[in-house]
């Protein structure tokens, strides 16, 4: 028994006694002998140089979470000087990364799983040099060594992040990115709440310099769900950013703050971000969080959206958007981040389209054959001009502004500006957009917008595009096909029963007017702006007026140029009651010839007939006046309106057309235009049917003639409407 009990005390004694020398040898080893076996073993993981050029040293000391006798077991924090990672042979710059220090703990028990746990890892003073080439070759698109696929038997457990100063450079041919960022600690960390109600201050005060009012909706300033905004309440801003440099030739400059760990293994621990970003003149802000540390695919933020022309987010965003007038929204931003399949969804936005209100929820995805855009926008005030630059149309100093660089030729009315339909094959959308009213002037208000615009494979179409006017409606289908060299166009329009009394409401001889207008168009064309899609237009419009008024003002105050000029020269600047004004108009080619254009008056009857040809916007004109009898004031002479679209010249024919044959208006000539004029006179309308444009054109569909209104209305039985 004491034999054994000798045994016994000799082994512990030697088990401790080895114990002592392994704990006196690792306490007093040199860790430096393992640098190079570390280097060689790291760089072959990650297919760089890597190279610890400074100490390698162990400390050992307890774990504080650690429960029960595990707490008795010390673990290794290694320290790892002035550490040097390797850029690719083709990169500008040797070095990818340096740190003046990386600092991480071990647990020596999770070895023995095969597991290396490391629940922190510092880095010090990072200094990271990112490049990318034109080939799109990346430095941080890192070569792994195949493990001809046999699944390792060991796994790695990181718990966090944390870091201090340094910076960042960037270097990105592939999309014109150049940027220096420098991090540093700030003196004091600031409360995740304080910071996003200072961002949300700082923004819309700067927003709201070029806006009445940018509205605010509680509703944008929540993050996703209250675990989320619990989470982040907890959080704090610990570092501060600095950025400038150029992206796609436009300055940049930014700042921003982050926080100081990034938790990966705690999905409800979200990294605080902001940035304030100025790229030309587009303004982006956002306050928020990382919510998804573990992939870092997931973000919550409240973003704000500013600048010139929202066109200009498609260099920066990669989502197709139009020409606008100076902009600002503010909303919330939910994305899910992934390789090939991302989700970014901006809800309950609020803001400002040039004077314009706008807001909604819109939804951008990847991973199918294009990225689609999708969501619901709305509008309660809709200023008509803010539509302008949709068409190219605008000042030359306002299209500056928004970046575009085609001058508008000054003799041309039409806009000349290209539509970019390389962006409408890069992306699809579904979107629909309304506005409660639309307003021109004080003048001329609209009363709403209704639209569904569809994006697919670069064929852009708005079914429908509908319009309440005055009373009445004008509905319309666009499709334009972007895919098509040269761009291929439909436009099908049709209004009903817009009220004169209403499309005129401060012209005080229409107030009392009972008429209406009904028009269709149905063209078909070719071109890449509006200028070349009228100037190689075919197709059709036809027009009725009836128991209106006309006079210079009135068509000054619709814009009416070239009219304005004709009707000043005919009445002077009185003002004419119309019983009826007709068109039937057809184009080829761009050339709109008048089959039918004829106004009846009580003092005469006034027929136009020539061409308007829209690609070289020139006007041959000819207009007849013929007097209903003997007025003091008369109209015998014919007029000529020449000249452009945006300089019309009008005068007086030198020899009458009559006598050159030009005055006789035979049947065969306008008894079809008249026909097909009688059909835009709805039967369903409700009215008594009495429709002094019914008369006149059944009339001219007769004899080729129209006679006075009175005289037709009265051998038709219906009492002429008096103004």
């Amino acid at each position: 028994m004491k034999r054994s009990r000798k045994v016994l005390t000799w082994i512990g004694g030697i088990f401790l006694a080895l114990m002592a020398v392994l704990v006196v040898v690792i306490a007093t080893f040199d860790w430096n002998r393992l640098k190079p076996f570390i280097d060689d073993k790291v760089s072959q993981a990650i297919g760089r140089p890597f190279a610890i050029q400074g100490d390698l040293s162990v400390d050992w000391r307890r774990e504080p979470t650690e429960g029960g006798w595990h707490a008795w077991v010390p673990w290794p924090e290694f320290t790892a000087q002035n550490i040097r990672i390797g850029n690719p042979v083709w990169a500008a710059k040797p070095q990818f990364a340096q740190l003046d220090a990386l600092r991480f703990r071990l647990s020596p028990l999770a070895l023995i799983a095969h597991t290396v746990d490391v629940p922190s890892l510092q880095l010090v003073h990072p200094t990271v040099d990112l490049e990318r080439d034109k080939q799109g070759r990346a430095t941080w698109d890192f070569t792994l060594p195949q493990n001809d696929g046999q699944p390792s038997t060991w796994s790695l457990q990181l718990g966090s992040i944390g870091f201090d100063r340094g910076e960042v450079s960037l270097d990105d041919a592939a999309s014109k990115i150049k940027l220096q960022v420098a991090i540093t600690p700030l003196q004091q960390a600031i409360p995740y709440d304080q910071l996003v109600a200072q961002q949300s201050a700082a923004t819309r005060a700067q927003t709201g310099t070029n806006t009445k009012s940018l509205k605010k909706a509680a509703s944008a300033d929540a993050p996703a769900d209250a675990k989320t905004a619990a989470a982040a309440s907890k959080t704090s801003y610990q570092f501060a950013w600095k950025a400038d440099g150029s992206y796609q030739g436009a300055a940049v400059s930014g700042s921003g703050k982050t926080g100081a760990v990034l938790a990966l293994q705690e999905a409800n621990q979200p990294f605080p971000v902001q940035a304030d970003v100025h790229i030309g003149d587009s303004h982006i802000a956002l306050v928020g969080t990382l919510t998804d540390p573990v992939h870092l695919a997931a973000l919550d933020l409240k973003l704000w959206f500013s600048g010139s022309s929202m066109a200009k987010l498609y260099a920066i965003t990669g989502v197709t958007l139009p020409n606008t007038p100076p902009y600002a929204t503010e909303g919330h931003l939910i994305a899910q981040l992934h390789k090939n399949n991302s989700r970014f969804s901006y809800e309950n936005f609020h803001g400002h389209i040039g004077g314009s209100d706008a807001s909604g929820s819109l939804l951008y995805t990847t991973g199918g054959t294009r990225p689609k855009l999708s969501g619901n926008l709305s509008s309660q005030l809709l200023q008509f001009a803010d539509l302008a630059p949709l068409i190219g149309g605008g000042s030359d100093e306002e299209k500056k502004q928004r970046g575009d660089k085609t001058v508008q030729p000054k003799d041309k009315l039409l806009p000349v500006e290209p539509f970019s339909t390389d962006r409408w094959k890069a992306m699809d959308a579904d979107v629909t957009f309304s506005a409660a009213r639309i307003v021109q002037n004080d003048k001329l208000p609209i009363n709403s917008l209704d639209t569904h615009l569809i994006m697919d494979s670069g064929v852009l179409q708005l079914t429908p595009l509908n319009f309440g006017l005055a009373g009445g409606t004008v509905q319309s289908t666009i499709r334009l096909d972007g895919s098509k060299t040269p761009l291929q166009g439909t436009i099908k329009i049709g209004a009903r029963h817009l009220k004169l009394k209403q499309l005129f409401p401060t012209f005080a001889p229409m107030r009392t007017a009972f008429g209406e207008i009904n028009g269709d168009v149905s063209l078909t064309a070719r071109g890449n702006s509006v200028a070349a899609l009228l100037g190689s237009s075919n197709g059709e419009m036809k027009l009725l007026m009836n128991d209106g008024a006309i006079s210079k003002t009135l068509l000054e105050t619709a814009g009416l140029n070239v009219g304005n000029i004709i009707i000043g020269k005919l009445f002077g600047d009185r003002t004419v009651p119309i019983n009826c004004a007709a068109s039937d108009m057809t184009a080829k080619d761009g050339l709109f010839t008048m089959n039918l254009f004829v106004f009846d008056t009580d003092d005469a009857v006034i027929k136009v007939d020539g061409t308007v040809d829209f690609a070289t916007e020139k006007l041959d004109l000819n207009v007849r006046p013929q007097t209903k009898g003997f007025r003091i004031f008369s109209l015998r002479t014919p007029l000529y309106a020449r000249g452009t679209l945006k300089n019309p010249d009008v005068g007086v024919q030198k020899v009458p057309l009559i006598l050159r044959g030009a005055g006789a208006v035979t049947l065969g000539v306008v008894a079809a235009p008249a026909a097909a004029l009688l059909a835009l006179i709805s039967p369903n309308h409700g009215d008594d049917g009495g429709n002094t444009c019914r008369d006149v054109l059944q009339q001219l569909r007769n004899s080729g003639s129209a006679m006075p209104a009175t005289e037709a209305a009265t051998k038709s039985g219906v009492p002429k409407k008096t103004h």
